[in-house]
């Protein structure tokens, strides 16, 4: 477990991971054959010497960002059901280009009300898919997801989907089986697992912003890669992207472009050149990339959005919850 950081060198490492998960996922598509079911004497084993089990959930389902960018080939894979999980967009980005990435926490029992935002309509646990990895690859995987510093390492039980399912339900069957997943945990997950908290860039309201189109397309397309289950995919689907919609927020955006990402991908590079094995940049990077990360979205509370409008959430969404059509063509039909 990785030792806890000071804020600045937190931030910077987040941030770090965030920009290779930016620019890292803008590789040409990767198309590969289907991964071979994994075993079920290999899901019920404690022999993690050979093979590693991972739970993927955000653009990890995606072929082109797991193999692609991350040059991690899995060995075989299975569609699973992780109850104890629910599937969130908390990880702050880039505002009016990336808002947001895909994280995961511990569920909470679904409110009453069920006038929830579009992507917290979704009460059945987490859907995902685990790989069965060599432990270099996985070495990899960590390395490329900030070295420990931006996700923490937790088992969770999770349940086999048969093939062919189109529905989830509340209460999977069969028996579970443990396997390693990546999530930063909000301060009211230190009393349901092993896991500390840090501190970082975190919104103010968590639910708000919403991931951008390329994002999601990376999720729906390894969802279907994988044969996910399709009242899942349909809520997949219906999760909407953050769209610039007026002048004043593509204002915004090319100042975003031109002050704050040319020296994001300076700081890139750097990070690139001195990272170590585990992904983590030296403390000394860390902090200036926690001070820019920091500073840009202080500018963007402070100035940016007063004058050019919302860059985490496409305006007038709340108008737009009912009787909207999908954000993407296709359409996902339960039979």
């Amino acid at each position: 477990m990785a030792t806890k950081q000071p804020f600045t060198a937190y931030c910077g490492q987040q941030a770090f991971t965030s920009l290779q998960n930016l620019w890292g996922s803008r590789n040409p598509s990767v198309e590969l054959a289907p991964l071979p079911a994994t075993s079920a004497e290999r899901l019920n084993s404690t022999n993690a010497e050979k093979t590693i089990l991972y739970l993927a959930y955000g653009s990890n389902l995606s072929a082109e960002t797991f193999s692609g960018n991350r040059g991690v080939k899995p060995i075989s894979a299975c569609n699973v059901h992780v109850p104890s999980l629910t599937l969130t967009f908390d990880l702050p980005g880039i505002p009016y280009t990336e808002p947001c990435f895909a994280n995961t926490r511990y569920a909470s029992p679904p409110p009453i009300s069920t006038s929830d935002y579009h992507k917290d309509r979704w009460h059945k646990g987490l859907i995902g898919v685990v790989y069965e990895v060599t432990p270099e690859d996985y070495r990899t995987i960590v390395a490329t997801e900030g070295g420990g510093a931006t996700y923490q390492d937790v088992i969770v039980p999770c349940y086999a989907i048969p093939p062919g399912s189109k529905s989830v339900h509340h209460v999977p069957a069969g028996a579970p089986f443990s396997a390693h997943t990546l999530m930063r945990p909000v301060p009211s997950d230190e009393e349901k697992g092993d896991i500390r908290t840090n501190d970082g860039v975190v919104r103010p309201d968590p639910s708000y912003a919403q991931a951008s189109a390329r994002y999601l397309r990376l999720i729906t397309s390894g969802a279907e890669e994988h044969e996910l289950p399709e009242e899942y995919m349909a809520y997949l689907y219906s999760l909407r992207p953050y769209t610039i919609t007026s002048a004043r927020q593509r204002a915004g955006h090319a100042l975003i472009a031109a002050v704050w990402m040319p020296i994001l991908l300076f700081l890139l590079g750097l990070g690139k050149v001195f990272a170590n094995d585990q992904g983590e940049v030296p403390s000394w990077l860390a902090i200036i990339l926690g001070l820019v990360m920091t500073g840009m979205w202080q500018s963007y509370d402070r100035v940016l959005k007063k004058n050019f409008g919302d860059g985490e959430r496409t305006t007038g969404e709340e108008k737009r919850e009912e009787g909207e059509s999908e954000w993407c063509e296709k359409s996902v039909r339960l039979a």
